[in-house]
Formats: C-alpha cells, sequence, structure tokens
C-alpha cells in the first residue's frame, strides 16, 4: 500500500474480522521510525507495548515501564503512524484500581491520541476492564502468559497445558468478552488450546505464541526485523537481520573515518572561489594586530 493510501481501521473493522475471518496484523513498535515502517507495509494495529521497557530501555524486563514514559512512546509511535490504529498497552500497576485505570487510560486517549488501551488479565481485572468500556475508552486485554504477573508464574512458562489449566484461560477469555471488550491477546498458549478458546468467542483473537489459530497476530517489530538480539524467543519469526546491517554500516564508518577517506569532497561543503583565500588574508591581518 503507497504511502499516505492507507485508511485507519476502526473498532468496528477490527471486530467484524472475526466473522469476515480476515487476518489482523498486529506489530508493537516503540518509536516513531519503526511506526512509520509499519504504517508503509499496511500494518493493521500499531501497539504500544510495554516491551519498550526492554527494547528501548535497556531494562531485563517490562516491570520498569511507567506511565510517563509509555505516553512518551506512544506520542511518538501516533506521530509516526497517523493513519494506523494505535493501541496502548497499560503498564504495570497502571490499573490496579478502577479510579487508576480510569486515570491512566484516559491518558493514553487524551495526552498520546490512542485509539484503544490494553491492561492484562481477565476474570481477576473483570471489574476494571467493564469500568474502562462503561467509560467509553475502546479496551482489550491480555491473557495466557501475562508479563505483569510472570514471576508467580516463575518465569517464561508456556500457559494451558493441562485442561484444567486450559479451561482457566477459557474462563478468563469469557469474562473479557463479557466486559465488553473488543479484542483480545493470547500469549505462550498451546495452537491447539488457543484455537478451540477462540471458536467459543464472538471477538476477535490475536496470538504471540500461540499458533495459527487466532483472529490475528502479533510480533515485536525489534525482533521481527533484528533490531533487538539479547534473546530470541521461540514464537519469533526473524524476517530481516537490521542489527547485522547496522553494525556493518558503522564499522565501515569507523574505518574510513580512522584511515581518513571520510568525509570526502562529495560530502562536504566548500565555498566560493576567492573566499578562502580572503579568509586567510583576514586572519594574517589580525595575527599582525
Amino acid at each position: 500500500m503507497a504511502d499516505g493510501e492507507k485508511k485507519k481501521r476502526t473498532i468496528t473493522e477490527i471486530r467484524e474480522s472475526k466473522r469476515t475471518g480476515e487476518k489482523m496484523v498486529y506489530t508493537s513498535v516503540p518509536d516513531y521510525t519503526s511506526a512509520r515502517w509499519a504504517e508503509m507495509a499496511g500494518v493493521d494495529v500499531c501497539v504500544v507495548g510495554d516491551s519498550l521497557a526492554m527494547v528501548a530501555h535497556g531494562h531485563k524486563s517490562t516491570i520498569p515501564a511507567t506511565m510517563d514514559m509509555m505516553v512518551m512512546h506512544a506520542l511518538a509511535v501516533r506521530r509516526g503512524a497517523p493513519e494506523t490504529f494505535v493501541l496502548g498497552c497499560m503498564p504495570y500497576q497502571s490499573y490496579n484500581t478502577v479510579e487508576r485505570a480510569l486515570a491512566n487510560a484516559t491518558r493514553f486517549m487524551q495526552e498520546a491520541d490512542c485509539d484503544a488501551v490494553k491492561p492484562q488479565g481477565g476474570k481477576s481485572q473483570a471489574q476494571i476492564l467493564k469500568a474502562l468500556v462503561d467509560a467509553g475508552i475502546p479496551t482489550a486485554s491480555h491473557i495466557g502468559l501475562t508479563p505483569h504477573t510472570i514471576a508467580m508464574f516463575g518465569g517464561f512458562k508456556i500457559q494451558g497445558r493441562t485442561a484444567e489449566a486450559a479451561m482457566k484461560i477459557l474462563e478468563d477469555a469469557l469474562a473479557i468478552q463479557d466486559a465488553g471488550c473488543f479484542m483480545l491477546e493470547f500469549e505462550a498458549v498451546p495452537a491447539p488450546i488457543a484455537r478451540v478458546i477462540s471458536e467459543q468467542l464472538e471477538i476477535p483473537t490475536i496470538g504471540i505464541g500461540a499458533g495459527a489459530g487466532t483472529d490475528g497476530q502479533i510480533l515485536l517489530s525489534y525482533d521481527l526485523l533484528g533490531v533487538f538480539t539479547d534473546f530470541k524467543p521461540k514464537f519469533t519469526k526473524r524476517y530481516a537481520n537490521l542489527t547485522e546491517v547496522a553494525v556493518g554500516g558503522l564499522k565501515q564508518y569507523v574505518k574510513e573515518v580512522k584511515e581518513g577517506s571520510f568525509p570526502d569532497d562529495d560530502h562536504s561543503y566548500g565555498v566560493k572561489e576567492g573566499v578562502l583565500e580572503e579568509f586567510q588574508a583576514l586572519i594574517e591581518k589580525r595575527r599582525q594586530v
């Protein structure tokens, strides 16, 4: 899709994708440039994920992300993708009470011009999810492996591997739907379980590490493009290796500066004939004063 031709997706279109069977493409983008790339590529939804605490700020987890940090990045993403639906992810402890959830979700909508927000959780968060929806804030949620509660899981572990655990995820999904959310995300759920749960729902699902049976997919742009290379999750497919290209370019830059071949005349500004001589004459005059 050519730049400038894109029309922003609507909540109605995202909901309808469940019925039409159109696979929605989401990607998590932390900054202006990656948002520009996503919009130029025709991505349906840009997600401002709190994973940016790791990929953009170097933290070991998403926990250090703050609302101020998220709003700043969301503003950059909106500027980079003005014609793309932007979903702001609510960071750790930013929605632990109804009052706090409403205040922080309003910041995403009002200050950062997001189109929707996404906290994490199912049944345990149903009251908060419903309060957001009732306040007129388009809301999604995130179940399965939820990074905000990863310490309680004992680390990164696949969720829903037993029938009982799968039923808990289904109950969470139904609670999210009943709260009025327009979409939910599965993370690190076995593909057959995510597919069956998705089939029980009226709202669309997106998956990350949840197989192809969801209604759409999400990956981190920095993962799929090979920008963030500290580690690679099993579910990430690398479509490019920008780090390799970037480091190669920087190495060549270092080499050329060290050997004196950069900058050359093609990458420098000159002056009109006679200006240099006149300047040198002024320097000589100054010395004689």
